[in-house]
């Protein structure tokens, strides 16, 4: 098997990546090409992406990439979920709105009065998120000017080739995928005021979407092919999990934690609706059974509110060492609580959470960083044993993979409060993933999905975190 170099564009909500991959027999390697922040800008009329800059970001990147391997055979792009850009007559309406903005509120109300949340999990099978994509539908007054909806990633590859599609494992996250046919339900559209118009051609991952145009080809340095990986990062991300055993529950952890098995079918049954766990789509249609945690946000937001109070910078790695030599009882919280979701003053409103739990709330940095810690373990831990129960899995290791898995203390907290092992790493799962599925659709990959984990097992061996006590 000859080593095939392609390009991954890996955006997350804090940041994106443009990365090299090279895969052959044996061989799983990854050089970050460019790296880039991405984040909320809010505007007069809410919160949004600055899309063109993330835009003129990655193009930059590929071409930096095709400059450092002339030899790369095609470009793939995975991205957050829900989110999404409008078109009119091939351009943008406006930057895309960001999924925490508020207006999602009232499409919450708006699409519960037509189609109550015991229907919708029946038909799209997700848990209960305000940002899901139909709730921003409904909310959003810019829907009748559009000829066409494109979620992040797919709306990339339509600027880089023109082609207007929408990729399965992302349209999976908007409501308006049926869990059942893996079809856009044009009926629950059409009920909640949502043109046909504007759901694009569906693809499955493997895609060939088409080759970037001449423009893009020049600024690019070459005239590329755009092939359709598991474009949602956690489908992504679960491909290269290196699963040990079926009973292997897994966690992506980063802005997010997200907790759950891999299976063959969806679980719809009422204690899974109840317990507001998603079927999503995964690449060779598995369903990523698991529920959103709020992940490494929490401790990203609380050190951005020291630094602006200190006006200057705080070393992350040195605050975390000293979390890990916290004694003692540890006050824990909600780290769910519905209160953490928005930007601003995170460490006010923990403390908010602990005084009303009855807890004390720490005076030092260090001790409040690892209530953190130690609170995102524990959702972890819970949400692992009722993906157990619901799925009627005896959970048997967890795969951590993700930045969360350099965060020794989140894996040691998380063995510990599961009872499980942990397996950390890889760290750029996502992009890994992004990688191998454009590898395997170029012939220089295996074909089986156990294969790949088996590739990315040999190459990238994880960290073990055993339970203590």
């Amino acid at each position: 098997m000859t080593v095939c170099s392609v390009a991954a564009v890996d955006l997350g909500a804090t940041s994106g990546r443009v990365m090299i991959g090279r895969v052959g027999e044996g061989r799983l390697e990854l050089e970050l090409v460019s790296r880039f922040p991405n984040g909320p800008v809010e505007r007069e009329d809410g919160l949004h992406w600055d899309f063109d800059a993330l835009y003129e970001n990655i193009l930059d990147g590929l071409a930096e990439a095709v400059r450092r391997e002339p030899t790369i055979e095609s470009i793939g792009i995975d991205s957050w979920a829900v989110d999404y850009g409008l078109l009119r007559d091939g351009e943008l309406l406006d930057q895309p709105f960001h999924y925490r903005d508020r207006r999602t509120e009232r499409g919450v109300l708006d699409v519960h009065d037509v189609a109550p949340f015991d229907e919708l999990y029946k038909r799209n099978g997700l848990q209960f998120l305000p940002f899901n994509t139909l709730y921003q539908y409904r909310a959003d007054e810019r829907l009748p000017d559009a000829d066409t909806a494109l979620l992040i990633p797919d709306l990339i590859a339509f600027l880089l080739t023109g082609a207007r599609v929408a990729e399965r494992t992302n349209a999976s996250t908007t409501g308006l995928l049926g869990i059942r046919t893996g079809e856009w339900d044009l009926e629950l559209a059409e009920r909640l005021g949502i043109p046909e118009r504007l759901l694009p051609t569906l693809v499955n991952e493997g895609t060939l979407l088409g080759t970037v145009r001449p423009d893009i080809a020049a600024r690019i340095g070459a005239s590329l092919p755009v092939i359709a990986v598991g474009s949602h990062d956690t489908a992504s991300a679960v491909v290269a999990a290196p699963l040990s055993s079926p009973r292997s529950a897994y966690i992506s952890c980063g802005t997010w934690g997200l907790v759950g098995v891999e299976l063959a079918e969806p679980v719809l049954s009422d204690a899974a609706r109840d317990a507001n766990f998603t079927n999503e789509r995964g690449v060779d249609g598995r369903i990523r059974f698991l529920h959103n945690v709020t992940g490494l946000w929490l401790l990203s937001e609380s050190v951005r509110a020291w630094e602006a109070e200190d006006g200057s910078p705080i070393d992350l790695a040195e605050l975390l060492a000293a979390a890990a030599e916290v004694a003692g009882d540890i006050p824990l919280f909600d780290a769910n609580d519905a209160t953490l979701s928005l930007p601003g003053d995170m460490p006010a409103r923990i403390a908010t959470l602990l005084r009303a739990a009855g807890e004390g709330v720490p005076n030092a940095r260090a001790a409040f960083v690892r209530s953190i810690v130690e609170s995102i373990a524990d959702a972890f831990a819970d949400a692992i044993r009722t993906a157990g129960t619901l799925s009627g899995r005896e959970i048997d290791a967890i795969h951590l993979v993700g930045g969360g898995s350099l965060n020794r203390l989140l894996c040691q907290a998380t063995a510990d409060r599961s009872g499980l092992p942990v397996l950390a790493g890889p760290v750029e799962a996502t992009a890994l993933g992004n990688i191998l599925v454009q590898a395997r659709a170029l012939g220089a990959a295996p074909s089986a999905l156990d294969e790949l984990r088996a590739l990315v097992a040999a190459t990238h061996p994880p960290a073990q975190f055993d339970p203590r006590g």
